[in-house]
Parts: structure tokens; C-alpha cells; sequence
């Protein structure tokens, strides 16, 4: 049984080592990449008291207007786990994702939406960055039918790298249409996470506006213009979880003006967004459980294999070894006549004879157990045989023939 039992210990140490060299290098990498079937997430962004540009359109007229109140930014992110697995090109299969991505910004007191845009792109699964995929298109006027290949999308845009590190990053701005540098400035405690913190500073841009979107704001703000342009800024901070590269608070602080040739500029957005607390809460408890996940994999579980594997080993070892010496004792001692030591001699053990002496009878001497025979030496008798010596006569005894 014993013996059993030390094989099977020996087998499971054997096989535990295995698992545990096993789980960093060949199941830890399948946890850090972005997995095709993500459960779709939507980030809640607010901005209070914001100025804000407002256009309505109602049959042929279209009112223009700079509005001031609350806004509500919602960015939800939809996985496409058929498109990938389809529609990417064989170089970007099995390293990129394809998502969907929609983002509507509303008034909090009305429904209405003061604007909003949807987009589809490849993302490379461990870095998080764009992939330079044909088929993706952005579309921010509502138009039914958007050209594909209409952007190029390039850096970070949704998340950052699992692993991130303490450097700067490239981040892609959907109003500028390329990737801008972040400064990593630091790291911070976001609800009990520490996460590192990025700033991303554009200041006074000249965005790329189509005549016919520019004209209507000319007409309506300067309309003794004849040109202008709208000047962009932001400053963009974004708090990454290191181990995971996902976002758990975003602020963007931006500012649009429009700058005619002649007339004052007049400001057309001025907001600061920031996540909502429930938005951070579940982006903190994202990460938690995502970490707890890769750490368990990647660390703790490789240690607590290992160690149960070698604690296994050397019980299974044991086992079998001692079995293995009770056995050849047992052998052994059988060879042995039992109640007997083969290396001693016992005292109380009757002595063996050959085979003569003991098939005869032992016989008390004639003379009896007290005097047996009196040796010849020593009697006091006379002989007539002359061979045999005489007696001496005892002293006033006289000879006598």
C-alpha cells in the first residue's frame, strides 16, 4: 500500500514541476493578450458647467448656437470577434482584435446629443496599439455610408500595453487624426490601485475643417469674414494600471475657438471631462480582478506548483525507499528459523551429538554416585602375582607370607 502510495506522490510531484514551468512561459502569454470574446464596457465621462457648441437642424434651416450646461460623454467599446476572426489579413491574425467603438456626447438635463461619432479599427492584443489595418473608417458626421481606409489610426488609443512602463507613449487624437506624445509624469493611488499617470498636451492646433462645415460658423460668429480656422486644445491626463494597461480615470480639459481673419474669436467648446465615480470604481475592480488573474498565473501559481511538487517528490521518494528497505529486512529474517539470531550462539540450546552417542543410553558406574571405582593406586590388598607390587606393612605391623 505504502508503496502505491509513494508512486502515485512521486508521479503527482513529477507532474506538478511540470505545471509549474509550464504556466509562465506557455499559459501566462495567453492572460496578457486581449482576448477576442471581451465583454463589451462603456466609460461615462462628465462635464460640468462646459460651453458648447450646438447645431440643430430642423428640415432646411439649421440653427447655430453656443449653449453652457452639464455634459454626459459615453464611450462604448463592442469586440467583433467574427469580424477578427474573418476579416483581418493573414499577418494581423491571432496578434490583433477588431472593435467597434461608439461615442455619444449629451446634455444632462435634455436627451439630445450635441454630437457623436463611431469608428472600427484593429488593435494589437499585447500592446494595445493600432494596427495598421486597410479596412478601418471613422465616421463623425452621422452619414449613412462612411469611406473605409478614411483614417489612418497609429499609438495607443483605447488602452496601453500590458506591462505598461514608466515612459512616454505615442496617443492617437481623433480631432488632430494622428498620434501625439504622452509624458508618463508619475504614479498615483486610484482607489487603492496604484496606477501610473500620463499627460498629453495640445496646445493651440489648427484642425483640418471642410470649407462647408466652416462657413455656417463664419456666417453665424463673424459674418464679415472672410477665412478662419478653429484652434485646438487639450490637455489629456490618463491614470493606466501598469499590469493590465487599461484605463482607470481618464480627464480631458478641451478647448475649441474659431479664429476668423477679421472679429473676435469665439469660443465653440470648453469642457472638462472626467471619468464618474462609478466609471473609475469599475475600471479599479476591471483591474484588480484582471491582475489577481495574470499574477496568479504568472507568479503565485508557478511557486505554490513548484513547491507543492517538490513537497510530493521527496514524500513519494520516501515512501518507496523505506517500503522498499522493509521488504528486504522482511526477506531477511525469513531465512532465519524463527525466535533465532544468526549471529549469536544460544547458551540454553541442547548440545548436538553425532549420531552414535546419542542412539545409546547412558549407565550409572557400579560403585555407585558417591565412591565410583577406588583407583588400583590406592587399595590395601595383596596379590600373588609377583608383577603386582606388595604393601607396604603399617608401622609395629609385622609381614607376614
Amino acid at each position: 500500500m505504502k508503496l502505491r502510495v509513494g508512486a502515485a506522490l512521486f508521479g503527482l510531484g513529477v507532474l506538478l514541476l511540470v505545471f509549474a514551468a509550464g504556466l509562465p512561459f506557455y499559459v501566462a502569454p495567453s492572460v496578457t493578450k486581449l482576448p477576442y470574446d471581451l465583454e463589451p464596457t462603456t466609460s461615462v465621462a462628465e462635464a460640468k458647467n462646459a460651453k458648447f457648441l450646438k447645431i440643430t437642424r430642423v428640415d432646411e434651416s439649421v440653427s447655430i448656437e453656443v449653449l453652457q450646461g452639464d455634459l454626459v460623454s459615453s464611450v462604448e467599446v463592442i469586440p467583433q470577434p467574427d469580424d477578427t476572426r474573418d476579416r483581418l489579413p493573414t499577418e494581423l491574425k491571432g496578434d490583433a482584435v477588431i472593435w467597434d467603438v461608439y461615442q455619444t456626447v449629451r446634455r444632462a438635463d435634455t436627451p439630445d446629443a450635441v454630437s457623436q461619432y463611431s469608428t472600427e479599427l484593429a488593435l494589437y492584443r499585447i500592446s494595445g496599439a493600432a494596427a495598421p489595418w486597410k479596412e478601418q473608417w471613422l465616421n463623425e458626421s452621422g452619414a449613412e455610408q462612411t469611406p473605409v481606409g478614411n483614417v489612418s489610426y497609429s499609438g495607443q488609443i483605447y488602452k496601453f500595453p500590458f506591462g505598461t512602463d514608466k515612459r512616454d507613449y505615442q496617443v492617437f487624437d481623433r480631432d488632430l487624426k494622428r498620434a501625439v506624445p504622452a509624458k508618463f509624469v508619475g504614479t498615483e493611488k486610484i482607489k487603492g490601485i496604484e496606477a501610473y499617470r500620463f499627460e498629453q498636451r495640445i496646445e493651440n492646433e489648427v484642425l483640418n475643417t471642410p470649407e462647408a462645415s466652416l462657413k455656417p460658423l463664419l456666417g453665424r460668429f463673424a459674418p464679415g469674414a472672410t477665412s478662419g480656422q478653429i484652434v485646438y486644445s487639450n490637455t489629456r491626463t490618463l491614470w493606466v494600471d501598469p499590469v493590465t494597461g487599461s484605463y482607470v480615470n481618464v480627464r480631458e480639459q478641451q478647448n475649441k475657438e474659431l479664429r476668423p481673419d477679421t472679429g473676435t474669436a469665439t469660443v465653440l467648446l470648453d469642457a472638462d471631462f472626467n471619468y464618474n465615480d462609478d466609471t473609475v470604481s469599475r475600471s479599479v475592480e476591471t483591474a484588480k480582478d484582471n491582475r489577481f488573474k495574470i499574477g496568479l498565473i504568472s507568479f503565485w501559481g508557478p511557486i505554490a506548483a513548484g513547491v507543492l511538487g517538490l513537497i510530493a517528490l521527496v514524500i513519494g521518494v520516501w515512501l518507496v525507499t523505506r517500503t522498499n528497505d522493509g521488504a528486504a529486512r522482511h526477506r531477511a529474517d525469513a531465512a532465519v528459523a524463527p525466535g533465532t539470531d544468526p549471529t549469536q550462539t544460544r547458551v540454553d540450546q541442547e548440545p548436538v551429538r553425532d549420531a552414535e552417542t546419542a542412539e545409546q543410553p547412558r549407565t550409572e558406574p557400579p560403585a555407585g554416585p558417591l565412591t565410583d571405582e577406588i583407583p588400583p593406586a590406592s587399595t590395601n590388598w595383596k596379590s600373588e602375582d609377583p608383577t603386582v607390587p606388595t604393601q607396604r606393612p603399617a608401622h609395629g605391623e609385622v609381614e607376614q607370607r
